[in-house]
């Protein structure tokens, strides 16, 4: 999918919410291996990371020439400082209605609203997609995130008390969220 949008950050900042493409593979794995780093609440560490600029350039080129996935890029002042996407939950008759949604940004935009806007933008592209339900994962302490969620419609419909298993704090209780299309 294709997307690109100008929005202004709190800061009055401009932001780009683009798709990434191919030549963004660099851009995309750097910020992947810093945002992994800079919380214990995202899925995986930087060190679990195994796509190479290369590879996650031919990801991105598949993304943007897909009719119903995205990955978005965040771009400030020429940085990538965000990156969010949408994936479909399968390709089987009974889940392609559903869709998947992940985000992170740098700690440095942190609080400007880059997360809701690329939040918006991946709701925008999975309605357009067709998909009926948008899903996404977060775990119990992350309260910033769930009020981001909750403020744009999604709801609980799960708990998973040993969902993660963090290297830092042990077990993280994970709230499964859904939003209606």
């Amino acid at each position: 999918m294709r997307y690109n949008k100008t929005v202004r950050l709190k800061d009055g900042r401009e932001c780009c919410l683009r798709n990434g493409t191919e030549s963004d593979g660099q851009a995309a794995v750097d910020l992947w291996r810093l945002t992994h780093g800079q919380t214990d609440y995202l899925r995986s560490y930087p060190d679990e990371g195994s796509a190479d600029a290369a590879q996650e350039g031919r990801l991105l080129r598949e993304k943007e020439e897909s009719p119903n996935e995205i990955e978005m890029l965040a771009v400030v002042g020429g940085t990538v400082a965000g990156s969010a996407g949408v994936t479909a939950a399968g390709t089987k008759y009974k889940v392609r209605h559903r869709a998947v949604f992940g985000v992170s940004v740098d700690r440095e935009y942190w609080g400007l609203g880059i997360g809701t806007a690329l939040l918006s933008a991946c709701i925008e592209c999975a309605r357009a997609a067709g998909y009926v339900q948008l899903e996404l994962n977060v775990t119990a302490g992350n309260a910033r995130a769930l009020s981001m969620y909750e403020k744009a419609g999604f709801a609980e419909y799960g708990r998973n008390p040993k969902g993660f298993y963090s290297r830092l704090s042990g077990f993280q209780e994970v709230i499964h969220m859904r939003l209606e299309l």
